[in-house]
């Protein structure tokens, strides 16, 4: 039997349903339980699949300001400043970037006290150059992730 596609439909349904069991996932994809455990076993051996996660709802945990911080550093702090970014456990995001800003990060706030507090502790760091920082009105869409294109079979 050729499996074309499998790994990109296991993808699909795991995003679908990440709490699935082999077993489901066999029967949703009509191979063997095997087949699922092998290919699973290679999708996170190859990096493909990172890991599996529970996606909170930050609102309802009481961290209800969101904020897009971009930072233009010091090209040879680069490094620190993003560690110390991802350091910080609010900042759930950080990139680095091309264009006016060289870092942006999304941190996730109770208030803004809490928000301001860790900004200004951040811009006593004199390799930061310039700061811009917006606070978000409303998320649209947050953490989606896409399912994998998978060419029509017919």
């Amino acid at each position: 039997m050729v499996y074309e596609h499998l790994d990109s439909k296991l993808v699909n349904a795991l995003l679908d349903d990440g709490r699935s069991s082999l077993r489901s996932l066999a029967e949703e994809l009509d191979v063997s339980v095997t087949t699922i455990s092998n290919h699973l076993s290679e999708l996170q051996d190859e990096g493909t699949i990172e890991g599996y996660t529970v996606q909170l709802n930050y609102d309802e945990l009481g961290y209800d300001v969101t904020t897009v911080m971009q930072l233009k550093v010091e090209g040879h702090a680069l490094p620190e400043i993003t560690e110390t970014l991802q350091d910080h456990n609010q900042m759930i995001s950080v990139y680095e970037v091309t264009g006016d800003y060289d870092i942006i990060a999304i941190g996730k706030f109770e208030d803004t006290d809490g928000m301001n507090d860790q900004i200004k502790a951040l811009l006593t760091d004199p390799a930061i150059n310039e700061s811009n920082t917006s606070v978000v009105l409303n998320a649209v869409t947050e953490n989606e992730q896409f399912e994998l294109d998978i060419e029509d079979e017919s």
